[in-house]
């Protein structure tokens, strides 16, 4: 049920306005557009709020939900434990109700694949798949809208290439070593993160009607895994097991250059979001960090705290109605989930 205690205060005028808690699931990723909260648990729902009350929902057949994205508030794309892709829509006649529109890859391409032997590749020791379809989990989505492209990273450690308008597998990139934990897509650029301690940038090209995407920066390489990445205007950022997170700046042709780490979490950071500019990092210590940069020093400027469990996902929005609406006092939403089986709603100064 929803729960709202609008006066805890925090630190700097951060704010908890809202708490929803249904004993069903642990929360595993989440999603959040003007006025709606998408969320998805290892009960394989997905709940969608609005304004902290439940609005619907929709259940997949299997699969935890490990990573959501909404493209053009037209379609909703779901990751899964059981190495899927789920795509939902909207009824034009009732806007609550949510129906299965296929799946990635759709089934024909499945077996119209299936039957060469060309597609097929070693994805473990003495045993092969097809190239087309992710054979572990699918750990992390990241769109580009204007491109019309789905990326999906999985434990399998390939990132595979997704025409949104057809459902269409463009490209398989054997990206890492072991499981690709996160995944950010900018323009032309693909970030990847992965278990094998190593963020990578890629680089879309377009080849007649084909895509390929070359390796052109390893950033870093450590014995820690990489556990969340993030892209704020300025700077890339990764967060790592160790409770790390480490930044790049991006400088002119978009050269990425390494300008620091900070610490302050005691256990694994497991989830990253950026607005303007503030950096929030929520990780296993069951707390969520906001940090303020001013050139390249970050400041915890505070940090929020009540979940009972791990942070495992983050999202920040601008409030739809802007400053007038909002009270005239800048703050951004921000949403976090968690393995406690709730989401938290805050209210955050922007400066």
């Amino acid at each position: 049920m929803p729960r709202s205690d609008p006066t805890r205060g925090y630190s700097d005028g951060d704010i908890l306005v809202g708490e929803s808690v249904r004993e069903e699931g642990h929360i595993y990723s989440l999603a959040a557009t003007n006025d709606l909260l998408y969320t998805g648990s290892d009960n394989n729902y997905i709940r969608v709020w609005k304004n902290l009350e439940e609005f619907s929902g929709f259940k997949s057949n299997s699969g935890l939900v490990k990573a959501i994205v909404i493209f053009r508030e037209e379609r909703v794309f779901t990751g899964h434990q059981d190495g899927k892709i789920r795509v939902w829509k909207t009824s034009s006649k009732n806007p609550r109700v949510y129906t299965r529109a296929g799946s990635l890859p759709a089934l024909k391409d499945v077996l119209k694949s299936s039957v060469k032997p060309s597609n097929y590749v070693e994805v473990r020791r003495r045993r092969t798949a097809l190239w087309i379809k992710h054979s572990d989990a699918v750990s992390c989505l990241s769109l580009v809208e204007d491109q019309g492209l789905l990326y999906s990273a999985s434990w399998d450690r390939t990132v595979k290439v997704w025409r949104i308008h057809d459902l269409k597998c463009l490209e398989s990139i054997k990206a890492h070593d072991d499981a690709v934990n996160s995944i950010v897509a900018v323009e032309s650029l693909v970030f990847t993160g992965s278990a094998d301690g190593m963020v990578k940038v890629w680089k879309r090209e377009i080849r007649g009607k084909r895509t390929a995407h070359g390796l052109v920066q390893t950033l870093l390489k450590q014995e820690s895994a990489i556990t969340a990445l993030v892209i704020s205007h300025v700077a890339v950022y990764s967060g790592s097991s160790d409770g790390a997170v480490n930044f790049w700046d991006m400088g002119e042709k978009k050269v990425l250059k390494h300008c620091g780490v900070f610490k302050i979490h005691r256990l694994a950071v497991l989830c990253l979001a950026a607005a303007g500019n503030l950096l929030f990092s929520g990780a296993a210590d069951k707390k969520i960090c906001v940090w303020r940069r001013e050139g390249r020093d970050h400041t915890c400027v505070s940090v929020l705290t009540g979940h009972t469990g791990p942070v495992k996902c983050l999202a920040v929005v601008e409030p739809s109605g802007g400053e007038e609406e909002d009270g005239g006092d800048g703050r951004l939403v921000v949403y976090s989930g968690s393995l406690d089986k709730s989401v938290k709603v805050w209210r955050v100064p922007r400066h």
